[in-house]
């Protein structure tokens, strides 16, 4: 409201200091121009004439208005007031009543996941003890390996001290050195799924990690939404939280959250479809290698067995022309003696007729007649000497082939040593060795 002119009645009380006279200033008064106006409606509080009655009876009907329509604005305040009260009170039940209905929501989705990652995890624990004794049973076979393939090469060696001419690129060699190199393969190829298996191992602790973490984080909100949807309006836990409503730029959504979750789900999942094929893989490879093993092993066993069956049947042989060589060794040497001794016995016979021819000599003059006692002397002397060149010939012949005997003979003795060392060293050193070949429980891995 403007401010109001002050009307000035009397004097002014005079001031202590003297004053210099100031001009004088006209001010305007209101008067009473008629009937229904007053001067004092237009000053503040101060005015010379007094009220009109209509003027009072309008300030009353003012007041009356006034009152009543405060009482009625008022009133519909209080019901205003009421019906928002009434309905704030129906709105916070309802929102609190649909907030713990979707918190009641939200522990059955976090309890879902939650159990499925809790099975995951269960599912791939189990799936990696398994293949952890998987992988145990590939290093007992990769180490059953070291006793075949130390047999094979010692067969080998031993095989090398044959003596000539068994020293042989034979059907037992080849069969030998075929074990040894399927044993460095079958040694490769274990040693190459270990690793596989290693790193499976891995990948099944990793995405287990990440799923018990996952499952943790559930827990972790499943209590602290269980918490939540405890409280109530009594809670004596409740407190003012005023910034607890300002989202983080890091929250995720309701699709991001069952993405993630879902995503370690099949990650874990494939991880765990990727073990069980490598188990069914590893028992494939061991009970294949194991029976590769055993069969190239009973070849190697049939080859020996085949060779020694040989040996022993050359041995035999052997054995029997010796004898018979020994036995035409002693004939012979009776049939060099009776030689030297026909040779002998014709001595006397050629002294008889070279003395009667040397005495016939000696006839005197006519006497000196070639008769026919002379020719038969003659003819009896190179009788004999033919026939003491025909035993000497046939005594050389005899003896060459008493010689020859000789070393048939010694040839044949080496040989059969030669053979029976060879004998010796396939059935006593190796197959004896080989005895102790691993059973096909241990080359799977089992023992």
């Amino acid at each position: 409201m403007a401010q109001t002119d002050v009307l000035l009645t009397k004097q002014p009380a005079p001031q202590t200091v003297p004053s210099c006279e100031l001009p004088r200033k006209v001010y305007d008064v209101a008067r009473n121009t008629g009937a229904y106006t007053s001067s004092g409606l237009a000053t503040a509080g101060f005015r010379s004439a007094k009220y009109l009655v209509d003027e009072w009876f309008q300030n009353c009907y003012a007041r009356y208005h006034r009152a009543f329509a405060d009482r009625d604005q008022s009133e519909r305040q209080r019901h205003e007031s009421q019906l928002l009260v009434a309905e704030t009170e129906a709105l916070a039940r309802c929102t609190q009543e649909d907030s713990t209905r979707r918190v009641g929501a939200r522990l059955q989705d976090t309890h879902g996941w939650k159990s499925e990652l809790q099975h995951e995890v269960s599912e791939l624990g189990a799936e990696t003890d398994l293949l952890l004794a998987q992988k145990q049973r590939l290093e007992h076979a990769l180490d059953a390996t070291a006793v075949p393939f130390s047999i094979a090469t010692d067969n080998l060696q031993c095989r090398e001290r044959r003596q000539h001419p068994d020293l042989v690129r034979d059907h037992v060699e080849m069969e030998l050195l075929k074990e040894v190199e399927l044993i460095r393969n079958i040694q490769d190829l274990l040693k190459r799924t270990i690793m596989q298996a290693v790193n499976q191992i891995r990948l099944n602790r990793e995405h287990k990690e990440t799923c018990e973490m996952d499952w943790s984080d559930k827990v972790e909100a499943y209590n602290i939404d269980q918490t939540c949807a405890h409280y109530h309006n009594r809670s004596t836990e409740v407190q003012f939280h005023p910034h607890s409503a300002k989202l983080e730029e890091s929250a995720s959504t309701p699709e991001t959250w069952a993405r993630f979750t879902q995503e370690n789900l099949d990650r874990a999942e494939r991880e765990r479809l990727a073990s069980v094929n490598l188990r069914v893989l590893i028992d494939s490879i061991l009970r294949d290698t194991a029976e590769d093993l055993r069969l190239q092993c009973d070849a190697v066993n049939l080859a020996f067995g085949r060779r020694c069956e040989e040996l022993e049947d050359a041995c035999h042989k052997l054995e029997n022309h010796l004898h018979k060589t020994l036995r035409e060794i002693t004939d012979q040497e009776h049939n060099v003696e009776a030689l030297k001794q026909a040779i002998k016995d014709k001595e006397a016979p050629l002294k008889v007729a070279q003395t009667r021819l040397y005495n016939r000599s000696h006839r005197p003059n006519v006497e000196l007649c070639r008769d026919a006692a002379q020719f038969r002397l003659v003819s009896e002397m190179e009788e004999l000497n033919m026939s003491l060149a025909a035993l000497k010939e046939k005594l050389l012949e005899a003896e060459q082939s008493l010689r020859n005997l000789e070393d048939t003979r010694m040839h044949l003795e080496k040989d059969l040593a030669v053979k029976t060392n060879s004998l010796f060293i396939d059935r006593q050193k190796c197959m004896t060795h080989r005895a102790c070949y691993p059973t096909i429980l241990q080359l799977a891995g089992y023992q």
